[in-house]
Parts: C-alpha cells; sequence; structure tokens
C-alpha cells in the first residue's frame, strides 16, 4: 500500500478547492509519534530537528508537556474538561524529579564510570514519554476516532517515514519488543474510559473519578511500561539494590517526590518520601509508595488547586528549553582543561 500521507491532486482554478484525505489509524498513530519526537527536538524548520542531548532538559520538556496536557494548553486542548488528564499532572511533577535526579551529584558521579542507573532513566523517562503523550495527543486532536484507533496503536504499523524515524531514537531497538510497540494494555484504555466519564460528569463526581484515572494510568506506565523496559534489567535492578545497601546508602538521592518546580523542599506537606522499606526494583514495592504519594497529591489538589496549577504553569513554561552540554561533554571538557593545565605547569 502506497504511503497514505502523500496525495496527488491535480491543480486547478477554484477557488478553495480542496482534496479529501482519508487517514487509516496507522496514520494517526503516526502522527501521534512525530509530535512526541518533535517535543524532545530543538526544530530547525523545513521538518528537521536534532535530538535533545542532555538527559536532564528531556526530562523537564516531557515535564512541561505533561503540565500544559493537564492543563488543556496542548492543541485541541479544551479548558472546559480542565481536571480530565490527572494523571499528567501528577507526571509532571514525577518528571520533574527525574530532571533533578539527573542533576543530583550522586547520579552525575556514576558516569561515565557506571552509566547503568544514568541510562536507565534515561530509557524509561523517554519511551514512557512516547507511549504517554501519544494516547494524550490522539484523544486532544481527534476524539471521534480515538475509541476506534486506540486497539490499533502498534509501531510496527506506522507509515513508512515516521518508521523510518523511529530507527533513529535511542534505544529504540531494545525498547520498542519490550513495551510490545506501544499496543494498549487494559489500564490505559480503561484509563481513557475514565477520561470520557469524567468529561460527563457532574463537579461533585470528578475528583473520584480523577483518581480512578491516575490509578490506572499509574499501572499501565509503571507496569506495562516501566516495569519490563528498565527495573527487570538485571544490571540496572542491582545498582538499585547496591544504592539500598548500608554502605552505599549516604551516597544515594532520596527517594522523594516533590509537588514543586522546585528539586527540593523543607515542607513535609509538599512532598512524599519512599518508605524505608520501599524496594524501587520490585512493582509490588514500588507501587504501594506511589498510591501514597497518588493520595497525597489528590489531597493537595483538593485542597491546595491553586497553588499546585501555578506550580503546573511554571513547568509548563518549560516546552522549548534550549538544549546544554551533556554530563559526558562537561567531564570532557573539563578533563581537556586539566590537561592544558597540567601542560602549562610543565613548561
Amino acid at each position: 500500500m502506497n504511503d497514505p500521507t502523500n496525495i496527488t491532486a491535480a491543480t486547478n482554478t477554484t477557488p478553495k478547492s480542496y482534496v479529501d484525505v482519508n487517514c487509516d489509524c496507522n496514520t494517526m498513530w503516526s502522527f501521534a509519534q512525530q509530535f512526541s519526537n518533535k517535543r524532545l527536538c530543538t526544530l530547525s524548520g523545513e521538518h528537521k530537528g536534532k535530538l535533545i542531548r542532555n538527559y536532564s532538559v528531556r526530562a523537564r520538556r516531557i515535564a512541561a508537556t505533561y503540565a500544559r496536557f493537564y492543563l488543556e494548553n496542548e492543541d485541541g486542548g479544551n479548558t472546559k474538561y480542565k481536571g480530565r488528564y490527572y494523571w499528567m499532572a501528577l507526571g509532571a511533577f514525577a518528571s520533574k524529579t527525574v530532571a533533578c535526579t539527573f542533576d543530583a551529584w550522586q547520579v552525575r558521579g556514576m558516569t561515565p564510570f557506571d552509566s547503568t542507573v544514568w541510562d536507565g532513566l534515561g530509557k524509561g523517562n523517554f519511551w514512557l514519554f512516547c507511549d504517554i503523550s501519544g494516547w494524550h495527543w490522539y484523544h486532544n486532536m481527534h476524539r471521534m476516532t480515538f475509541d476506534q484507533c486506540a486497539p490499533s496503536r502498534d509501531a510496527k504499523k506506522y507509515v513508512g517515514p515516521v518508521k523510518e524515524q523511529i530507527k533513529n531514537l535511542p534505544w529504540q531497538s531494545e525498547a520498542l519488543p519490550v513495551i510490545k510497540n506501544f499496543l494498549p494494555s487494559k489500564y490505559v484504555l480503561s484509563g481513557f474510559k475514565k477520561v470520557a466519564e469524567y468529561e460527563r460528569a457532574m463537579p461533585r463526581e470528578r475528583p473520584r473519578i480523577q483518581l480512578a484515572h491516575l490509578i490506572d494510568i499509574a499501572n499501565h506506565e509503571q507496569g506495562v511500561i516501566l516495569q519490563p523496559l528498565i527495573y527487570k534489567n538485571q544490571s540496572f535492578s542491582n545498582r538499585i539494590k547496591l544504592q539500598r545497601a548500608w554502605y552505599a546508602n549516604w551516597a544515594s538521592p532520596t527517594v522523594e517526590l516533590i509537588f514543586t518546580h522546585l528539586c527540593s523542599s523543607n515542607e513535609a506537606s509538599l512532598k512524599s518520601v519512599a518508605p524505608d522499606e520501599t524496594e524501587l526494583e520490585n512493582l509490588a514495592s514500588r507501587m504501594s509508595w506511589i498510591l501514597l504519594a497518588a493520595e497525597k497529591f489528590h489531597q493537595l489538589m483538593l485542597n491546595k488547586r491553586s497553588f499546585m496549577e501555578a506550580e503546573l504553569k511554571i513547568m509548563a513554561d518549560w516546552k522549548d528549553l534550549p538544549d546544554t552540554p551533556t554530563n559526558m561533554e562537561i567531564i570532557k571538557n573539563k578533563s581537556r582543561e586539566l590537561g592544558r593545565f597540567a601542560k602549562d605547569l610543565i613548561k
């Protein structure tokens, strides 16, 4: 079959004439993937761009996108339904936390000698974004066909040019088979049914639906995407276990979720710290903490909504953050500087 995105039409002299283009589900999901790709690129015009190299900047752009979906600021958004994409608000704080983890000296210090955690977090955050942003973009932009096309999302069936683009994305050869090429899970389908339920509901009914939606999407992103993609990786899992050991614990970042745009807070009410017994590599253990964090987030959204949405608006402005040198590049530059300094001393 020809690429359905390429349409040939005869020119004519009729003003405002047009040609109908019938896009199938595979084409629409291809457009969703292009949205995800572009958001993590520095664009140079003419449909060209360069992927953001710095993992921390990527994570903040991802946080911005999640915040924008919640705030209904993305194309196709509808402020009348603000709150329907509830997980996206929590996801914004979570991706910001990933960015802060990349910035933490405990993680930076592992590179380049031990990049297991560094690359694992980068891989998980990147491919989770490609998955979850695609669902939300399609629902925002083409609600009328979303239910029809949701069951058929499959990266192997994207149109040719987009499949070629995907081949250039980091970790794609190992990630896509593990996350089953974005095939829908029962959790993500259930989560979007609750989005529709939220849109129809009376205001007093909406908080219950929001929390149920959040839990559905959390089960999808943790159990269907992140667990097989990074936590089942033996090297990553072993490194996480090592960080919990008493002799390494002092050098490990605190496992916490801060409900502001900042990386730290002294205000206990604005953060969720993982219980000491949490084993991040264990899905059930990790989900126990995530559900606690979700409940705290939910209470903050109910009781301090203006504050929480103000924080989300700050993160939403990170959408076009410029790329910065990667940690590896910084280390190489410092090595060169030290080398030049040593040569000057010898002279």
